[in-house]
């Protein structure tokens, strides 16, 4: 699974996800990409059974590009902790993806299985994502 070598914190705050992705906004490697609809915390597990979707649909052909890194560490507390005590130790680690992001590129294969391993990879995550082409022209 995907997360930083190393951290100047191991600890953040939460932050928020407000407005829309101000880079990442463009389909710049790929003919193909995955674009986020809404904000959201997306995991390195997400990431990663969004990737072998992609993967194991289109097996050899066409190359594939992942624009999102979960560096940001999610703390939690033990189940049935009182209050107080500080903040819990990290737990998973997450990429902060908001409106208009590109979220996977892919490049090499025909269009209709670039959409349908999009698709496959859409189901994996917990946002709604949209199909864009570089030559479409249709972004948020």
């Amino acid at each position: 699974m995907l997360m930083p070598r190393r951290e100047k914190h191991r600890k953040r705050h939460r932050g928020r996800m407000r407005g829309m992705a101000g880079r990442g906004n463009t389909v710049d490697f790929g003919t193909y990409a995955l674009q986020a609809v809404e904000p959201h915390w997306i995991t390195s597990r997400q990431i990663e059974a969004a990737r072998r979707a992609i993967v194991r649909y289109v097996r050899r052909g066409g190359k594939l590009w992942i624009r999102i890194f979960p560096d940001k560490s999610i703390t939690k507390k033990p189940a049935e902790t009182r209050m107080g005590k500080g903040k819990g130790a990290p737990e998973q680690w997450v990429a902060v993806v908001k409106p208009g992001r590109m979220m996977f590129e892919i490049e090499g294969v025909d269009e209709s299985v670039a959409r349908r391993a999009m698709d496959l990879a859409a189901q994996k995550l917990p946002i709604p994502v949209k199909f864009v082409s570089r030559f479409s022209g249709e972004l948020l």
